[in-house]
């Protein structure tokens, strides 16, 4: 079962893990830009939500106001 090592068997052993290495760079270099593109994507997502907030709050203050005029608020 012993296997002989020559230098031609650890010359394409290091081939192969040199070709693998190469992929896996290439693939981390990918997973890199899409964890940007993520980070990019979630952050305009966060300002989004935050002007629709600032939207509402204004339209509730308003509508509050209109209330107010119209005498439709209830007595606490």
């Amino acid at each position: 079962m012993a296997e002989n090592v020559t230098n031609e068997l650890i010359y394409s052993v290091l081939q192969k893990l040199q070709a693998d290495l190469t992929e896996l760079r290439f693939d981390v270099g990918e997973l890199k830009m899409r964890a940007t593109a993520t980070d990019e994507h979630l952050g305009n997502l966060v300002l989004g939500v935050s002007g629709v907030n600032r939207r509402l709050d204004r339209v509730e203050e308003r509508l509050s106001r209109v209330e107010r005029r119209l005498d439709l608020t209830e007595a606490k």
